[in-house]
């Protein structure tokens, strides 16, 4: 790499701090910070602590022929993984211990996903997460990540994706009540690659995940979706960052939420930084919320940070509102009841981006998750 490029690579945005696994680089937050002003710091429940802990997650998975799950030592993680830019996950890397790796091996079609479902004995439990999934050449993959149970779960992701190599992601947070989870997964684009990155929470206490997506050479693609329905006392955050390293890339970001109930809230912040080099580039990220009941908040923040005009478009769009007053009309004037009519509306709201998450097995899961979170409050009260 060039020293123009490498001096280019190092500007930051605003919203991210420069990686390092330094962890005087990452002090224990106020809460005045701009990344951590909207994260209740109190309900972390020691996750920023820096306590050590030997607690795991139950682990079962599925995985099919030529896909290879190993465990490796701290400095091997250190030389393949995407460095920490924030407390969380520097902890997760210094205190896991070592790390998981799934390899898939280079122009592999994997037809049937790669399954992990990690599920917590109890939020008593202290647990360090450190997972990497290096993706070779040309290879075509879909892997699932579900979260369930109960536990304090902070972990740090990196997804590694070959040149020409096909990957869709989706990672499930369904947690009990009581559980906080603290997530980032970091993705690297190769050349030509494309990479689909879903992530979706319903359950927990307190839920807040990154997707950051770099660029190692031109013609990368990235689209970035989310799915979340919070309910009462729930914080559900997602946070995510385009970071446009190369020429000729492509993002796309769409992510939906849901709120009912007294104290729900959610919070999205995208942010894409275009970098001189980036020209050419496409992005866009749109993010729609949909209250159901009083007594909930969303905060919805999109920015764009462009260093270069030599681009092929940029933009975004946010909107929070309650129910469309002339949808549930128009269905209640056909006979529709109310109740029926709201439940029509929201799974109208979710149904276009449930479909563009390419699972089958998954997509009905999700349709009856809303159907669920639906009837926990806004249909029971109708």
């Amino acid at each position: 790499m060039s020293d123009a490029l490498e001096q280019e690579r190092r500007i930051e945005s605003h919203l991210n701090p420069p990686a390092s696994y330094d962890l005087a680089d990452h002090p224990v937050p106020t809460g005045r910070e701009e990344v951590w002003r909207f994260t209740p710091l109190r309900r972390l429940r020691g996750l920023l602590d820096g306590e050590a802990s030997d607690a795991h997650l139950k682990w079962e998975t599925t995985l099919p022929e030529g896909v290879t799950l190993t465990e490796i030592d701290a400095d091997q993680a250190r030389e393949l993984e995407l460095p920490p830019n924030e407390r969380p996950a520097a902890l997760a890397a210094e205190l896991s211990g070592g790390a998981m790796l799934l390899d898939v091996p280079a122009d592999a079609r994997v037809e049937e996903p790669v399954v992990i479902r990690l599920t917590g004995a109890s939020v008593d439990d202290l647990v360090w997460g450190r997972l990497l999934y290096r993706i070779g050449a040309h290879a075509e993959v879909t892997i699932v990540l579900l979260h369930g149970g109960s536990a304090r779960y902070s972990a740090i992701q990196s997804f590694l994706v070959g040149d020409g190599a096909k990957v869709n992601v989706l990672s499930l947070q369904d947690w009990d009540d009581d559980a906080v989870h603290l997530g980032r997964d970091a993705i690297r684009v190769g050349r030509d690659a494309s990479v689909k990155h879903t992530s979706i929470s319903f359950g927990g206490d307190l839920v807040r995940m990154h997707a950051n997506v770099e660029y190692a050479g031109p013609g990368g693609e990235a689209e970035l979706l989310g799915l979340y329905f919070a309910d009462e006392g729930q914080h559900l955050e997602h946070r995510l960052f385009a970071d446009h390293t190369a020429p000729k890339t492509k993002s796309n970001v769409v992510y939906k939420g849901a709120l009912q109930g007294q104290g729900a809230h959610t919070v999205w912040i995208g942010n894409v930084l275009i970098r001189k080099v980036a020209e050419g580039i496409e992005t866009y990220e749109e993010n729609r919320n949909l209250v159901l009941t009083d007594g909930c908040q969303a905060d919805s923040v999109p920015n764009l940070e462009i260093e270069t005009g030599e681009i092929e478009g940029a933009g975004h769009a946010s909107a929070t509102a309650r129910f469309d007053d002339e949808q549930l009309f128009y269905l209640r004037s056909r006979g529709v009841s109310e109740k029926e009519a709201q439940r029509l509306v929201v799974h109208g709201f979710f149904n276009d981006l449930i479909r563009k998450v390419g699972i089958p097995s998954i997509e009905e899961k999700l349709l009856e998750t809303v159907e669920a979170e639906l009837a926990k409050n806004v249909l029971k009260n109708v």
